[in-house]
């Protein structure tokens, strides 16, 4: 597993070291890999970057497929580094693929519904629609599911791509959404929300995700797309409001701040093709947020000492004109 020390791929290898599997976890531990996500959980780790060819099959040597999780995924950081997500996202990915077919082994490529852009009312996006990337990340991240696709067809590689919408959940590094808006609530400080906070997402919980990406590992057809979404679609500001109630704090938190270059106003996923085959999302929002809160609220001596050094610099030079401090 690759970038398994990160929020959605520490939980990966935890549901499969739990079934008994055996996992070696590849992650370079930029900002974002905590080994802590990794506590308690059986696996063997090696640190190295999945763009160092040596790395990738010092970590691969027996492997029979791979799930890639590393990937820059920041939208706001891709924006001030595009270059850093492209080195990981697309060349990353390419090394990986190479490992794949001299391995003979199975690929995953998780991807993301932000490689298929804004989404208009009314409409969602399939397996089939064109990519149409709006961020350096979504770009980086569709340049990647085109390598995958390109691999397949001319080399024959047994890879397959899934593209899931927001996930949320335990252990997310406090950049993204839900996790900045809760731990802010909790420390009583401002709660920046992007223009008029309207835009549309679809929500999907971190168990939900892995269970998708598990049964398109085990049983997914090669060379196929999968879309694994939520089926939960909410405006950011309804999101904010559920956050502050659980967090008891007050709405006066909420700062409306110039909006993010670029963004999307909705994404919207057809999961038709997984449901169609058996998987469907088990966990409704308002309880997943809950218990969401409620860990962020019992593990402050996990994310305190991340919303410090370097993060400060970052949330510094992200928010501090938009906020007016």
């Amino acid at each position: 597993m690759t970038g398994g020390c990160g929020f959605i791929g520490s939980r990966f290898v935890e549901r499969l070291a739990t079934a008994g599997d055996s996992v070696v976890v590849l992650d370079k531990l930029t900002y974002a890999g905590n080994l802590a996500n990794l506590d308690g959980v059986s696996h063997e780790f090696v640190r190295g970057d999945i763009a160092d060819r040596e790395a990738v099959q010092r970590a691969g040597e027996g492997c029979g497929a791979c799930v890639n999780f590393a990937a820059e995924t920041h939208v706001d950081r891709s924006i001030l580094r595009a270059h850093e997500f492209i080195h990981t996202d697309v060349l990353g990915t390419y090394v990986l693929l190479e490992w794949a077919r001299e391995a003979d082994a199975r690929l995953v490529q998780v991807s993301t519904d932000e490689v298929y852009g804004d989404v208009a009312a009314g409409e969602s996006s399939s397996e089939r629609d064109a990519l149409r990337p709006s961020s350096p990340y979504s770009a980086s991240k569709a340049g990647g599911d085109l390598q995958v696709l390109s691999h397949v067809r001319t080399f024959g590689v047994d890879a397959l791509i899934t593209r899931g919408s927001n996930t949320y959940g335990p252990h997310q590094y406090p950049e993204k959404l839900i996790p900045l808006f809760i731990t802010n609530a909790f420390d009583g400080k401002e709660l920046p929300v992007y223009g008029d906070g309207k835009q549309v997402r679809d929500w999907l919980h971190a168990s939900d995700h892995c269970a998708a990406i598990e049964f398109v590992m085990r049983h997914g057809q090669g060379g196929e797309v999968y879309n694994v979404g939520g089926d939960c679609e909410l405006e950011n500001l309804t999101v904010v409001a559920r956050i502050l109630e659980l967090c008891d704090a007050d709405d006066g938190l909420v700062r409306h701040v110039d909006d993010r270059l670029g963004h999307d106003r909705r994404y919207s996923l057809d999961s038709g093709k997984l449901h169609s085959l058996g998987w469907a999302p088990e966990r409704d929002f308002r309880s997943g947020l809950e218990e969401t809160v409620a860990w962020y609220r019992e593990h402050r001596a996990w994310w305190e000492p991340i919303k410090s050094g370097a993060y400060r610099e970052y949330y510094e030079q992200q928010y501090a004109s938009r906020l007016g401090t």
